[in-house]
């Protein structure tokens, strides 16, 4: 049965989830990078298995979340892009585009830190006295899409050189 992959998945999402929030920070910070580019590889090839176990879980998890078919979509959706930019940001510096990289490391920690505003809108949302059910599928995608567009205005930004963000 499904249900009996639970706890398999939730053990790996939380777990990759936790180690790559950790990890996020120190791998953004420019000065470290540069004070210790070996240290900064190992740590990113731990973030990338991170967030290959925690989003793998979170895959798991996402049909089975509560609220239906929006919340279902929500979480999934968040897991496949959080894969997929973390994917892209380690095939770009294995091709040697630093540039690439970065841009999509902003993006990939970005979505790692979902986990952060869902934490913070869930209770909102009870304080103000939203229904939960109600709550929960907005939160599915409120969680984690004003945090994309937030990164990609990052990335833009850089990109037109209009004012460096200190990342």
């Amino acid at each position: 049965e499904r249900r009996a992959l639970v706890p398999i998945a939730l053990s790996s999402h939380l777990a990759g989830g936790l180690t790559a929030l950790a990890i996020g920070p120190w791998q953004l910070n420019r000065r470290l990078r540069a004070r210790a580019i070996g240290r900064h590889r190992w740590l990113g090839r731990g973030y990338v298995v991170a967030v290959m176990v925690g989003g793998l879980g979170a895959l798991g998890l996402a049909p089975l979340s509560q609220a239906g078919l929006v919340t279902h979509t929500g979480f999934g959706l968040l897991a496949v892009l959080w894969l997929a930019a973390t994917a892209q940001a380690y095939f770009s510096i294995r091709a040697g585009d630093q540039v690439s990289h970065r841009q999509w490391m902003i993006r990939s920690y970005s979505l790692t830190l979902a986990a952060v505003t869902l934490r913070v809108y869930l209770p909102l949302s009870q304080v103000a006295g939203l229904p939960f059910a109600d709550a929960y599928q907005v939160i599915a995608w409120l969680c984690w899409v004003p945090n994309l567009v937030v990164a990609e205005w990052v990335v833009l930004r850089r990109r037109t050189g209009a004012g460096a963000v200190a990342a």
